[in-house]
């Protein structure tokens, strides 16, 4: 049996794919929890094998989620399955050493089928997203730029996105002057949010 463990914090949809999942001869749902900063203490102490992922979470969301079971756990495989198939998330999460990336409407029997392929060591992504993410291109920020446009999602002003960041509100202007550049827009928020939307922070 591949022991597995669903993060996810809303209840209904974990509960749906744990009882799908748990139809399947060979899979068993060990673990459930609604916190990413709850994965790897779960997973260690279930015993899971494959970590099923949601990327918008309480605590940390799935990609830093995977980026602690790789680190934490290394035996143990994430595969992310989430509603935001967005190119950049795709590539952030492979960098965290996830092993796969789906989308929720993926159907169920092709869900079992990726937590086995990724089980078995192979990477699974969906091959929409793949195709998008070859052709959107690399994320243009640098983490600084993706730190502070993130903060800048809230909409705070600069001495607010300052102190989140801890930096200067000159250093903050100039990623944030750098960003907008980057992402082709003419405000901050903007900038925001086709960084966000791309999957970039």
């Amino acid at each position: 049996m591949i022991r597995l463990l669903l993060a996810d914090d809303q209840a209904l949809v974990r509960g749906a794919l744990a009882a799908l999942l748990d139809l399947e001869p060979d899979l068993t749902v060990v673990a459930q929890v609604g916190r990413g900063d709850e994965v790897v203490a779960a997973a260690r102490e279930s015993q899971a094998q494959v970590c099923l992922l949601d990327i918008e979470m309480p605590g940390i969301d799935g990609i830093d989620a995977a980026a602690q079971v790789t680190a934490e756990l290394p035996g143990v495989r994430s595969l992310i399955v989430t509603t935001f198939g967005r190119p950049g998330y795709l590539r952030r999460a492979i960098d965290a050493g996830a092993s796969g990336f789906v989308v929720k409407d993926t159907p169920a029997a092709q869900l079992a089928d990726a937590v086995r392929r990724v089980h078995a060591g192979l990477r699974v992504i969906d091959p929409t997203l793949a195709t998008e993410s070859l052709t959107s291109g690399e994320n243009p920020l640098t983490p600084r730029e993706s730190d502070v446009l993130a903060a800048a999602l809230s909409g705070g002003t600069v001495a607010a996105i300052a102190a989140q960041v801890h930096l200067s509100q000159g250093t903050v202007r100039n990623h944030l002057s750098s960003a907008i550049g980057k992402t082709g827009t003419s405000t901050r928020a903007e900038a925001a949010r086709v960084a966000h939307e791309r999957g970039w922070i």
